[in-house]
């Protein structure tokens, strides 16, 4: 089969080879003639798949085939996303693909001032890329409106649906043209995002990439038992002893990235936490660092990292083990990339044990456990019934900045399988 890139303009090619790229991933190959063709699309793929390039590249396609000035305010394309960090690398996917063809574009987030933003809409652009809150404000402010979009593009649907803003993108889409092109892509189908998505789309193409492969083949997952206060001692033995040089450490709560952050320092790691709590500015600035490899060691909550594409991360490690499976495989993700082997170790506590329980239910399979630490809890090996649920919120202590989703019911218990 010809390969899809030759589908593209010159100038799309020319960008995609400057880039290094020759062979489209399985979401490019499958997605890119369909939107081509301007059909609709329903896309379920994980996170690490290529699908911003998947959804890009016809979109810049699509843009440079009419020779037309947007007028002030009122873009062609409108791409939401759930994140700030997200929204950036969008916009430098389309900055990148776009360079030889003549599409304008900004980016549209909250927690920086909004000046900016509103004198690039005034020049008139081509396309937005906007995370829910902002694009709203401006749109009540009367500084944006969508009554000329052609193509609407709603990513990581799922993640919006986690931090509250379908009732948001509802009322987004309320305000679209009834004619357009519009692409939907999470990386579950959840109903109330199935719903969403049939409420949006027009007799969608859809697409799923390897719904029976939840992990990447190529991370080498690990486990280690170990009691809740062992664990800032274990993870800097850990990042020490394997020279780990470029290492997420995913914790559940903003105030417990913040502690972890001072362990590692005290410690000699240098480390940035990532989160909701910390300013856009701040936030820019610890990436950057970890891009760099000026921070060894980026902790991150879940919402804060989602959308992070950092080459060459070598480890992933899980402080906290997350309350939701699938959130355990978007985690992993973050390493293994660009074909390059990871790795991914998970600290689990007693308290801990119901959510390995679920994630080794979703993965099916048991992750190896590396008992081969001075650190290493029999009683977290062992935790069953309801020593083996998460603690109630009411008795968790401190939990500024907590997760939003509430503690699983007391009635799912588990954990009852013990382990050689």
């Amino acid at each position: 089969m010809e390969n899809v890139f030759a589908a593209l303009i010159e100038p799309l090619q020319r960008a995609v080879a400057e880039e290094g790229y020759t062979t489209p991933t399985p979401i490019q190959e499958q997605s890119i003639p369909h939107l081509l063709e301007g059909k609709d699309l329903l896309g379920c793929a994980q996170t690490g798949t290529g699908k911003t390039a998947a959804f890009t590249l016809p979109l810049l396609q699509e843009m440079s085939a009419t020779n037309y000035t947007p007028p002030r305010g009122r873009p062609r394309a409108l791409i939401l996303t759930p994140t700030r960090e997200l929204a950036a690398q969008i916009g430098d996917s389309i900055k990148t693909y776009g360079r030889h063809v003549r599409v304008s574009h900004t980016v549209i987030f909250g927690g920086v001032g909004q000046n900016p933003q509103v004198q690039a809409l005034n020049r008139g652009v081509d396309v937005v890329v906007a995370t829910p809150g902002r694009l709203l404000d401006l749109m009540d402010q009367g500084c944006l409106h969508l009554d000329k979009i052609e193509l609407f593009i709603l990513d990581e649907a799922d993640r919006m649906l986690d931090m509250g803003f379908i009732p948001a993108i509802r009322k987004v889409i309320s305000k679209l043209p009834k004619k357009r092109h519009s692409l939907f892509f999470s990386a579950t189908m959840p109903p109330t995002v199935e719903k969403l998505a049939m409420d949006m789309l027009r007799n969608p193409v859809k697409i799923t990439i390897d719904p029976g492969k939840p992990t990447v083949e190529r991370i080498e997952q690990k486990l280690m038992f170990v009691d809740k206060g062992h664990k800032d001692t274990l993870l800097i033995e850990l990042i020490e002893s394997h020279k780990m040089n470029k290492v997420i450490v995913f914790s559940r709560t903003k105030h417990g990235a913040n502690k972890v952050v001072t362990k590692l320092e005290a410690a000699g790691i240098t480390a940035s936490a990532i989160h909701g709590n910390k300013s856009q500015t701040a936030r820019t600035k610890a990436l950057a660092g970890f891009k760099a490899g000026a921070v060894r060691a980026l902790v991150a909550t879940d919402i804060a990292a989602r959308g992070i594409d950092v080459d060459g991360i070598t480890h992933v490690v899980n402080y906290d083990l997350p309350e939701e499976p699938e959130t355990y495989v978007h985690r992993i993700g973050r390493t293994a990339r660009a074909g390059l082997d990871g790795n991914a170790v998970s600290f689990c506590s007693a308290r801990e044990r119901d959510f390995l329980r679920d994630i080794e239910k979703l993965i099916r399979k048991e992750i190896p456990v590396d008992g081969d630490h001075k650190y290493h809890s029999e009683i977290a090996r062992r935790a069953t019934g309801s020593d083996a649920r998460p603690e109630p919120k009411s008795r968790q202590g401190n939990r500024r900045g907590g997760s939003s989703r509430p503690a699983r019911a007391q009635g799912q218990g588990g954990g009852n399988r013990r382990r050689r």
